[in-house]
């Protein structure tokens, strides 16, 4: 009895947990891994803080964030949300995030426009504060990044 409790609390409390963004566009093979859980993306699919997305070679992936940041993945990328938090009446804003490799296309959302220090993305080499409303940023094999904003 007591581990059919203990189940019971552990799955309420995997779904008290809120979903940050859904995915909204999705070609050829993506995933979504929470908690050590894998699933294939497809639209609707939630995204939650520490969730990693995939994409595999000729797929892509797009992603609307609750205060309606956009961030689309190209071909065999790879990136993690690590922080997000989007309470703009108790003034709590934040967005972290880390591609490890690919491509990741950005538009900002409320949490940039209202508190742009609270938004970034990690590289294998660096961090990168968003102050810009759209940017491109590109993760190559090696780990070297470029960035090009719009």
């Amino acid at each position: 009895m007591w581990g059919v409790a203990a189940g019971w609390l552990l799955a309420g409390h995997a779904l008290a947990a809120n979903p940050v963004g859904y995915v909204k566009t999705v070609s050829g093979q993506a995933s979504i891994t929470t908690s050590g859980k894998t699933q294939a993306a497809i639209l609707g699919t939630p995204v939650f803080e520490g969730s990693q997305l995939q994409t595999g070679p000729s797929s892509s992936l797009g992603i609307t964030f609750k205060d309606e940041t956009l961030m689309s993945f190209g071909p065999d990328t790879q990136m993690v949300v690590e922080e997000y938090l989007f309470a703009p009446s108790q003034g709590k804003l934040k967005l972290g995030s880390k591609l490890t490799k690919g491509t990741l296309n950005y538009i900002s959302g409320s949490i940039a426009k209202l508190k742009p220090d609270a938004v970034s993305v990690g590289t294998p080499t660096g961090t990168i504060g968003v102050r810009g409303t759209h940017f491109v940023l590109k993760v190559d094999e090696s780990g070297q990044t470029q960035t090009a904003e719009k």
